[in-house]
């Protein structure tokens, strides 16, 4: 049994906040910005727009894109760093938005890796043999959690949301492998400064770039090559690599490292910027609306974030 990915889905927040919109207000410059993450926007979400609604429009692309029936859903997957609320879950405000009743539904919290864990996660679901079709929608509101004057961080970040729906099959497509990893010892590498039992407050994020730099660099790599090994398989069989979108300058270190053709690489953080756990489905999402992917293809998905939390996942379309 097979995890099939049958649909995806998108969503940007309509306002957009170009680098030059950013020199106006924070000690900044679009050359700086550039240069050193190659971002030149990012959308924005409206105050009374939230995570619930951009993961609500994602799913909505993600179920027409699959031509099924909400109702055949049996389990709804949320990873977010921003949710609408301390609890209920976001999952649980999505699923209503939806009219999808009976169901279970959860939030799951790996920052940036969000995708890769929540992948994990449904694929196991679906193997268990206990649910056929599940949602998995990645959605933040990353810039609730900015300080808008620490320029180090607030030109990094977007507001998004990717969806995508994976259904059993008895197919050869579909999650070939997933790995997922963590070491706590680098939580204060990237991090909020509050916390509902902390200071009763989300906080702005705070963040040692060099040393962030130098993790995504090693284990992003890293964690492709083990898994690729592990499943008989080389960058040449891959089609393309879909890594989370932070930083320019990251994307091509591996790139570089690989020694593959840069074509193979998606690459969506200029006009997104980084929208943490949504990255990567929202590429995807964009990369499968060019019909580009063709079935048989091998895509590779990795992703590191704060925790320290990395990994990577293979498909085959």
């Amino acid at each position: 049994m097979a995890s099939k990915i049958i649909g995806t889905g998108g969503y940007l927040p309509e306002k957009i906040v170009s680098n030059f919109d950013l020199e106006k207000s924070t000690d900044t410059t679009d050359e700086w910005i550039r240069s050193r993450t190659g971002i030149t926007q990012r959308h924005i979400a409206a105050n009374d727009e939230f995570t619930s609604h951009l993961g609500y429009k994602a799913a909505l692309e993600a179920l027409n894109i699959a031509r099924i029936s909400k109702d055949e859903i049996d389990l709804i997957i949320t990873c977010t760093n921003t949710p609408d609320n301390t609890f209920p879950s976001t999952a649980n405000r999505i699923q209503s938005y939806l009219g999808i009743k009976n169901v279970p539904s959860f939030d799951l919290q790996a920052i940036c890796s969000g995708f890769i864990y929540g992948l994990q996660v449904a694929d196991g679901m679906i193997k268990s043999g206990k649910y056929k079709t599940i949602l998995l929608i990645c959605a933040d509101k990353m810039s609730s959690i900015l300080n808008w004057e620490d320029r180090k961080t607030c030109v990094l970040f977007g507001d998004g949301a990717g969806a995508i729906i994976l259904q059993s099959s008895d197919s050869n497509s579909g999650i070939i492998d997933c790995d997922i990893f963590s070491d706590g010892s680098c939580y204060d590498m990237l991090y909020t400064n509050g916390g509902v039992s902390t200071t009763g407050k989300s906080g702005f994020i705070q963040m040692s770039g060099p040393e962030v730099f130098k993790k995504a660099v090693e284990k992003m790599p890293e964690s492709v090559y083990n898994i690729l090994k592990k499943n008989s398989l080389t960058l040449n069989d891959v089609t393309y690599i879909i890594p989370h979108q932070a930083n320019l300058r990251i994307i091509n270190n591996m790139v570089n490292q690989f020694g593959v053709d840069s074509n193979k690489v998606i690459v969506t953080l200029d006009k997104h910027a980084n929208c943490s756990a949504a990255s990567i489905p929202l590429a995807l999402a964009q990369l499968n609306l060019t019909n580009t992917i063709k079935s048989g293809d091998i895509i590779v998905f990795t992703a590191f974030g704060a925790g320290a939390t990395w990994g990577a996942a293979i498909a085959r379309w």
